[in-house]
């Protein structure tokens, strides 16, 4: 199957590239490596430079490729930044992406798989969260990715585009030769893990008064091979929906500084900081809807697993790809 990837020189991105085509698939990839890098790409994926906000752009790129599906992960997705700058989650999350999807139904792609979040939930009622669990985000990049769910939706109603919108916990990890590398990096175990590298003096804990048994966030979180996993399943199977991404599993953000510290052999100095605005207190997934729908299921998700492999991709390459990798483009982020 031919496949286009949004976003497919980032994180999570690259390495659902690198699997695809493992798997058998053709694959190219949009990016505009503002957040991306093309180091972290494959040799066998075609990448395509540009913005998803140049709407003609997008056109020609969907008209020119004809895939069958698109995988969506171009997106911002710091909680944190866009409870300061709203505006640009919602004109890189929700206007860029509407190009994408009026693009996917001029060209007649069958299929869109998006990267969603479980930040379209807010504050929980009760975990773990399925997905009748009432949507209320209390930050603009949950409300960002809940109106591009509701987009979807309509288009698949209206349009016949078939969508897979998923709902991703934590993800966390990295593969054998691709892992986490951000020009600013505000991810908890990679925040961590450059405090052992002397890479930073200590880790803030963002808010130590939350009602958990540490007074600390609680979240799960899923290794980014396991969320590749997900994504081949959901192009190749007919279902569509919204489906949770996550373990069933919940950490406070201290015990996985003590993971870390295990797994690194370690003491890594910590700060404690008031709470940071839009954080919910607890956050773990039920997934069994995806288990079920799609014969899927976590299986190298353990804490200990993911820290280990984060470790070993962070000790060996201690600057990430930003050592080999280009100037970031100034453009619109993907």
């Amino acid at each position: 199957m031919k496949v286009m990837v949004t976003g497919g020189a980032g994180y999570i991105g690259s390495v659902c590239v690198e699997e695809l085509i493992k798997a058998g698939h053709q694959v190219e990839v949009i990016d505009s490596l503002a957040e991306g890098f093309r180091e972290a790409l494959v040799p066998q994926a075609k990448l395509h430079v540009g913005c998803l906000s140049n709407r003609d752009w997008v056109f020609d790129k969907m008209h020119s490729i004809q895939p069958q599906a698109v995988i969506h992960f171009a997106a911002l997705a710091k909680v944190g930044e866009s409870m300061i700058l709203p505006e640009k989650y919602f004109a890189n999350n929700v206007s860029a992406g509407l190009n994408l999807v009026d693009a996917c139904v001029a060209s007649k792609v069958k299929k869109i798989v998006f990267s969603s979040t479980c930040a379209t939930y807010g504050i929980p009622d009760y975990v773990p969260l399925d997905e009748e669990h009432p949507q209320s985000p209390i930050n603009p990049y949950g409300e960002s990715k809940l109106i591009f769910e509701k987009i979807l939706r309509w288009y698949q109603e209206i349009h016949g585009l078939q969508y897979v919108a998923f709902r991703y916990f934590n993800a966390a990890g990295a593969a054998e030769n691709r892992g986490q590398s951000h020009r600013e990096m505000s991810h908890l175990i990679p925040s961590v893990l450059q405090v052992v590298l002397g890479q930073k003096d200590h880790c803030d804990i963002l808010g130590t008064d939350y009602p958990t048994p540490d007074g600390t966030c609680i979240r799960d979180y899923i290794h980014i091979k396991d969320l590749a996993e997900a994504h081949i399943k959901a192009i190749e199977s007919d279902a569509t929906g919204f489906y949770n991404l996550g373990t069933g599993s919940g950490y406070s953000v201290r015990e996985v500084i003590q993971a870390c510290e295990k797994i690194t052999g370690k003491p890594i100095k910590c700060q404690d900081k008031p709470r940071r605005d839009g954080d919910p207190q607890e956050l773990v997934a039920d997934p069994s809807k995806a288990q079920n729908t799609f014969g899927w299921k976590a299986h190298q998700s353990s804490l200990d697993e993911i820290i280990a492999s984060a470790w070993k991709w962070h000790s060996e390459n201690p600057q990430g790809y930003l050592a080999t990798s280009e100037p970031a483009q100034t453009s619109v982020s993907l």
